[in-house]
């Protein structure tokens, strides 16, 4: 069998991201007003910071304005929903990003249920997980919002299929089962507590790794034929399937870096687009 042919996430995320910005111009334009994306951090996480500098660059260049709200390590959850409610009754923000994770102090529930729904561009409260579960107009989370992207770009239709989700976190792996099953296919989650993962990472026709393991997944697992999308981001750009091994057995497969990632920040602009267009009536 030939080796797998590889998603290719950048490429796809900087279409999407070309046409957020031309969408973006053209709501300038006819209202006067640019979509406005806020980011709020929690402390001095490296990664954090790094990560919301490069989603404020990346709104620079799509036409989006970045407002940045920075708080202090300590900053309790009250005055965290505070802050939150404010920019949810601001006009001027159309969008809300809460970088995560928020530090084992903060009540992070609490915190992305203060984001008002019409401004949750990241697809983090209940209200979002609601629609996304009920197939109804609403914002996705990101990164499964992106990765159904890559499959409809490489043309994998779901319905039917075998579909197995390896994590179950609030934004990703939960979320990205139930979007799954709205376009029908057969889904079954995995976690920790999985007896023989093994076993049901080869029954599946789509495998989803979201769990945070490096090389948890390993292509003796795959089933010939599969496709394969990893969701994992860990240390020395490593992500939770053995991409080595796995690209021989699957027909698609994400790299990482340069697979799912960029798509999640292409979500993440195109939907703080869409926002802005709702809420100023165009």
């Amino acid at each position: 069998m030939s080796q797998a042919r590889l998603m290719d996430g950048t490429a796809l995320a900087r279409r999407i991201v070309d046409e957020a910005a031309k969408k973006a111009a053209d709501l300038t334009e006819r209202t006067g007003t640019a979509p406005c994306l806020a980011t709020v951090l929690v402390g001095e996480d490296p990664a954090s910071v790094t990560y919301v500098r490069m989603k404020q660059n990346r709104c620079r260049k799509a036409g989006i304005t970045s407002r940045h709200v920075p708080l202090p390590a300590d900053t309790t959850t009250e005055q965290l929903v505070g802050t939150l409610r404010d920019l949810s009754a601001d006009p001027a923000v159309h969008g809300i990003l809460l970088q995560h994770p928020m530090g084992p102090h903060i009540d992070e529930r609490a915190a992305f249920e203060a984001i008002a729904p019409e401004k949750d561009v990241d697809g983090v409260t209940f209200a979002s997980f609601a629609t996304m579960s009920f197939g109804l107009p609403g914002f996705v989370s990101c990164t499964p919002g992106g990765i159904m992207r890559l499959l409809d770009e490489y043309g994998v239709d779901p319905a039917g299929r075998r579909a197995v989700v390896v994590g179950r976190s609030a934004i990703l792996g939960k979320p990205a089962g139930m979007l799954l099953l709205a376009r029908d296919a057969t889904v079954t989650y995995c976690h920790s507590r999985t007896a023989d993962l093994s076993a049901a990472v080869r029954e599946a026709d789509i495998v989803v790794a979201a769990v945070g393991r490096p090389r948890l997944i390993r292509g003796q697992d795959i089933k010939p034929g599969a496709v394969v999308i990893d969701a994992g981001y860990n240390a020395g750009n490593v992500g939770d399937v053995d991409f080595d091994s796995a690209v021989e057995r699957a027909s698609l497969i994400t790299p990482v870096p340069g697979g799912v990632g960029p798509m999640t920040i292409a979500t993440l602009l195109e939907q703080t687009v869409d926002a802005a267009a709702r809420q100023l009536g165009v």
